[in-house]
């Protein structure tokens, strides 16, 4: 069995597993002698941060540095087929620092935040077994609060319900579903944007199955903590407005990387509609609108910024209210000799 032996000698930390020793350096100050026992609660390393703010860059220098094992926390990187939208690392970078959960669904199937749960931990549970430390890294909040607090056993979801929910929006718009959203569920509604479609639609739906709020759903919630010692790093942007334009920069970058074609690929496919979860990400749904004849190039192109920033908005939202965050420069490039000090000052 693997398990955690970790032996401080000469300010450079050792980690040994019983299949293999390796050597790691991990921070000059850590632990004094300290020997880890196999059933204590291993560590799991968390790394967040808005669209465009270097979660990648940063994750793939934390792995040549700590005996971590990337798994990727972003509902769109699931899919095959959504490659230049979503950055998702190209071979050089994966072949430097693979990423577990990336590429294992179709664009035509769903896949949900318990879904992710599940899989999360089957990875981490495998890393850890391994002798090494389960990476985190993402923007999704949503996949982030599954694994850390668990679900509730909410509604499945109900193709009928979101289709008409999604013709109506269509016909209305979002604000306007927002807006009845508040009628039966203002505490949700407080939580969510109005122009935030996907849960906007999952709120509403959740209460035409079941005549109750989500927020009383998520009250009822059954607590189940993750059995790891969670240390958590956000990449925090100094200037806003400069966050915004490098989403900017990054969208025309993926233009001019081919995104029309991809998304194009994926429109002449002929089994996908508009409404399933893989195409509303952002940057696919409005340009997914273009092809449909819905708005001209140039109009799909702004659409697709500014729901960038929104979609960043959010996430900074999400971000600001987690406790025991570590934060760092988004702009800085000693990053990941912060992590590192941050952990040994932690002892992990």
């Amino acid at each position: 069995m693997a398990g955690w032996i970790i032996l401080r000698r000469l300010r450079v930390l050792y980690i040994f597993t019983s299949a293999a020793s390796r050597r790691h350096p991990l921070c000059a100050n850590s632990l004094r002698g300290r020997v880890a026992a196999v059933d204590i609660i291993p560590p799991v390393i968390f790394l967040m941060g808005p669209t465009a703010s270097g979660k990648t860059a940063l994750a793939v220098e934390l792995v040549q540095r700590l005996p971590c094992d990337i798994v990727s926390v972003d509902s769109a990187m699931v899919y095959r087929g959504l490659d230049i939208g979503t950055a998702k690392p190209g071979p050089e970078v994966l072949a430097q620092a693979p990423h577990r959960l990336i590429d294992i669904r179709d664009p035509a199937q769903g896949y949900s935040a318990a879904d992710f749960r599940t899989d999360a931990l089957a990875h981490m549970a495998k890393i850890t077994a391994a002798g090494r430390i389960p990476l985190l890294v993402g923007g999704t909040g949503l996949y982030f609060r599954a694994l850390e607090q668990g679900l509730s056993s909410l509604p499945a979801a109900d193709p009928e319900i979101r289709r008409q929910l999604e013709d109506e929006a269509s016909v209305s718009g979002w604000p306007a579903l927002h807006a009845r959203l508040a009628e039966v569920d203002a505490e949700a509604a407080g939580r969510i944007h109005p122009n935030d479609p996907q849960r906007i639609q999952r709120a509403l739906e959740v209460y035409q199955l079941s005549g109750r709020p989500l927020s009383d759903w998520h009250r009822q919630q059954t607590a189940r903590p993750l059995p790891y010692r969670i240390y958590k790093f956000v990449l925090w942007p100094a200037d806003r407005q400069q966050l915004y334009q490098r989403i900017e920069q990054r969208f025309a970058a993926m233009l001019e990387q081919g995104l029309l074609d991809e998304v194009a690929a994926l429109y002449q496919r002929g089994d996908l509609v508009s409404g399933l979860p893989a195409l509303r990400a952002v940057g696919y749904r409005q340009l997914w609108g273009y092809f449909a004849g819905d708005c001209d190039m140039a109009t799909a192109v702004r659409l697709a910024t500014t729901a960038s920033r929104q979609y960043a908005k959010r996430q900074l939202t999400w971000l600001r209210g987690l406790a025991g965050l570590v934060q760092l420069d988004a702009g800085a490039e000693n990053n990941s000799d912060k992590v590192l000090k941050s952990l040994g000052q932690a002892s992990i």
